[in-house]
């Protein structure tokens, strides 16, 4: 078993796309030890809100695009 951080990390790029996805998502998933289901809860009720929102027209999306580049511009000042 590959102990060493370093011969992991190299091991590790070695691989091939899929594979990196793959391995990134497991490593990740592990961080996620307990999902606490009353913050899960919130998030779902906002979703809703937010989609019905959106639906109605009371809120009109915006490009990631859009976002970013409004994000630049404050960063600027």
């Amino acid at each position: 078993m590959i102990t060493d951080y370093k011969k992991i990390q190299h091991s590790a790029l070695e691989l091939d796309e899929n594979h990196r996805a793959k391995l990134a998502k497991k490593l990740i998933d592990s961080l996620d030890k307990q999902i606490d289901d009353d913050i899960e809860q919130a998030w779902v009720d906002e979703i809703k809100v937010r989609k019905a929102e959106i639906q109605s027209g009371k809120v009109s999306p915006i490009s990631g695009q859009e976002v970013h580049e409004a994000a630049r511009e404050f960063l600027k000042k």
